[in-house]
């Protein structure tokens, strides 16, 4: 590995004070060819060749007629996806791809945590592939050495593996029913700034455990997180040779110290994890979702119900500036009625959320969501009763918002998993969204 300074490298050298400061929180088309050479001489211009005809006597001959331009080509059809093969033989794949294209040599490699492709949660099934990307450098690939992703490994400049493995139909897009696995896998080279290697395999859904992970499927709040769609735009949009997106290169500290978070509090170890989500919050990119959510539940875990209060209201007003705040209160099958009623925690969420959209003077149109189980006559309707439901709550904790809000149902059209299992694998899919509109009208 080369040990010149490089742009990107720099970056991590100048934030390396942000970072002491973090842990000790912690702590404590080809070339251009020209004419190919032919035996053959060229023949003279047209101009020289009447001139010459008439020399020797013999008549000037008619210029030809032009040819007709051959008929434009049609453009070629895409290439249909590649048949899903079973999931670990689609992890092989994807991982020998990405593997044995690495540039000669000994290689660090750290791997990213690997997420869903549009929620940035990570799963049983994202966990597991990184296991197996380890097993199989450890097996086939002695030039690479996988080490941890922390922010020691980070400012050595490693290769970064980066992946998303995403339920798509048939058609490889993330809409209607979900029949396979999209897996990305891509090589990021921080000591180059480039990528160096991308793979695209798709599998088969037996098999896969969409099941969140413990820091996500207890997490209260979704939206769309900047530094997740970098990580995502890393990986996807990403073409061999392409430079590493800034925002994901910008955000490598503080992601490094909430994989260690999100770690932490996967194995219970809540008051770790708290520390590590502060220090994550106090590097560079560190206001992001995933550390708004952690702080929420290390703290209502060690019971700092302020702390954790303090916390939601970061993750309401997040939300609300970035105009997408959806919020999983889990309902009675068929009901409207929460599944806990009573349940301290939705109780104070709902006025949280009321307090902040009154305090902004927002506008808000609230709307419900459900999975695709049922008739979407029913899911409509059932959904648009919950958003109704919600929208009356929040009126009762701040009667000035009321007014300025409409209640809407999607039913199952806006769908972010997809899969339809019912259970807490897509809970998002079940979810109620706030989201600021221009006019109270």
């Amino acid at each position: 590995m080369s040990s010149s300074a490089t742009p990107i490298a720099s970056i991590y050298r100048s934030a390396n004070s942000a970072l002491l400061l973090a842990l000790t929180l912690v702590a404590c088309a080809g070339t251009p060819h020209g004419p190919v050479a032919s035996n053959v001489s060229a023949p003279p211009p047209a101009s020289v060749q009447p001139a010459k005809l008439a020399a020797t006597g013999a008549a000037a001959a008619p210029a030809a007629a032009p040819k007709a331009a051959p008929p434009a080509a049609a453009p070629a059809a895409p290439k249909p996806p590649p048949a899903p093969v079973p999931f670990d033989q689609a992890v092989v794949n994807a991982v020998d791809g990405v593997l044995s294209k690495l540039p000669p040599g000994k290689h660090l490699v750290v791997v990213d945590p690997l997420i869903d492709g549009v929620t940035g949660v990570q799963t049983v099934a994202t966990k597991s592939i990184e296991m197996r990307i380890a097993s199989l450098a450890k097996e086939k690939y002695p030039g690479v050495e996988i080490v941890p992703f922390t922010s020691e490994a980070v400012h050595q400049a490693p290769i970064v593996l980066v992946g998303t493995f995403t339920a798509v139909d048939k058609d490889n897009k993330t809409v209607g029913a979900r029949e396979a696995y999209r897996f990305c896998l891509v090589a990021l080279d921080l000591a180059q700034g480039t990528t160096v290697a991308k793979s695209v395999a798709r599998a088969q859904p037996e098999g896969v455990d969409s099941t969140p992970l413990a820091a996500f499927g207890d997490s209260p709040v979704w939206t769309s997180d900047k530094q997740i769609q970098a990580y995502i735009a890393s990986c996807q949009q990403a073409k061999v040779g392409d430079p590493i997106n800034k925002s994901y290169v910008d955000g490598l500290v503080a992601a490094a110290l909430v994989s260690d978070a999100i770690e932490a509090y996967n194995h219970q170890e809540y008051g770790r994890a708290r520390e590590l989500y502060i220090a994550a919050k106090s590097s560079p990119q560190g206001d992001q979702l995933r550390v708004f959510n952690g702080l929420y539940l290390s703290n209502s875990k060690l019971g700092a119900r302020r702390e954790a209060e303090d916390a939601f209201i970061s993750l309401v007003d997040y939300g609300l500036q970035t105009n997408r705040l959806g919020v999983k209160f889990l309902f009675r099958p068929g009901s409207t009625g929460f599944a806990f009623e009573g349940n301290s925690d939705y109780v104070m969420w709902l006025h949280d959320i009321a307090q902040e959209a009154d305090r902004s003077k927002s506008c808000l149109e609230v709307t419900g969501h459900t999975s695709a189980t049922g008739s979407a006559a029913l899911n409509d309707r059932l959904s648009l009763l919950r958003a109704e439901y919600i929208r009356v709550r929040l009126a009762q904790d701040a009667p000035g918002l009321g007014p300025r809000m409409i209640a809407n149902g999607m039913g199952s059209r806006e769908n972010l998993v997809g899969t339809g299992a019912d259970n807490a694998s897509d809970a998002l899919d079940r979810r109620v969204e706030f989201k600021v509109i221009p006019s109270c009208a």
